[in-house]
């Protein structure tokens, strides 16, 4: 489309998280950073929050990757399973069969063999899930039974939780304050600085293979940042918005013109009056 019109050997602000474009901005290198620190300290869980498209599924990546290196993981991306499923769907991610186990105690009982063996492996296991706000509450009660398996010196599992704001509420419930005491490691992602914004477009585009002078002009970038309220994803479709909007007048820079243009057509997007208001 508009990639050879500015110098790009691919589109540079696709929707589906890529490791490859992480910009480690302050509020997500810190919490890759205490995500990593925690698990090294066997820590049983850790909750990341975030509102819809701040970055919590490339984060959630990102660690994955890095894991991958001394972990052995199990990853439930769409966790709204009921328990017995849930314990299935973990102990198949770690290698475990269970053709065999005919209710939730067997498949309980061939996990635990399975993270005992990690653990004599010294291969730590954890578990990864997005989501997680998507979880009934029976499944997510049914999470805390499985940081009970255990050795006397060793938490046999690390338990990773990514969730909307929501999982907060949820975790708020009166019958869920045993998981919620066993959380020791909580962050949430935060949206993007004006000069965070810049960087972020400028890392993109770099990364699509972009070589030049600047695209998007400043007036251009408050514009993006204003209406995007800094959210990556709101960024990124306001971002390439704008750039076919230049595209389509033939201009090599992206004016504030056209990232108005952008906002109109998104209806996401905060509108041009609410920021003309707050200045």
């Amino acid at each position: 489309m508009y990639e050879s019109h500015f110098g790009l050997q691919e589109a540079p602000f696709a929707l589906t998280p890529n490791t490859r474009y992480f910009l480690r901005a302050p509020s997500h290198a810190d919490a890759l950073e205490l995500l990593l620190v925690a698990l090294q300290q066997r820590e049983g869980f850790i909750k990341v929050t975030g509102e819809v498209g701040t970055g919590k599924t490339l984060l959630c990546r990102l660690l994955l990757n890095e894991l991958d290196k001394t972990a052995c993981t199990a990853y439930i991306p769409n966790p709204n399973l009921p328990p017995e499923t849930l314990y299935e769907a973990v102990a198949e991610e770690l290698g475990v069969d269970v053709a065999g186990c005919s209710n939730g105690h067997q498949i309980l009982k061939a996990l635990n063999q399975r993270l005992i063996a990690l653990a004599m492996e010294q291969s730590p296991a954890v578990l990864v899930i997005d989501e997680a706000q998507a979880m009934p509450e029976e499944t997510i009660e049914a999470l805390r039974l499985l940081t009970n398996l255990e050795t006397e010196s060793t938490r046999l599992l690390q338990i990773v939780l990514f969730g909307q704001p929501e999982l907060d509420t949820i975790l708020a419930k009166d019958s869920l304050r045993q998981l919620r005491q066993r959380i020791t490691f909580q962050t949430r992602l935060q949206p993007l600085g004006q000069e965070s914004v810049g960087q972020y477009l400028r890392h993109r585009l770099a990364r699509a293979g972009y070589n030049g002078a600047d695209i998007f002009a400043p007036a251009a970038l408050k514009v993006i940042w204003r209406s995007s309220g800094g959210i990556p994803r709101l960024v990124n479709v306001l971002a390439h918005k704008s750039m076919l909007a230049a595209w389509g007048r033939g201009d090599r820079q992206v004016a504030r013109k056209h990232a108005l243009q952008a906002v109109k057509d998104t209806e996401s997007a905060r509108p041009v009056s609410w920021f003309r208001r707050w200045g």
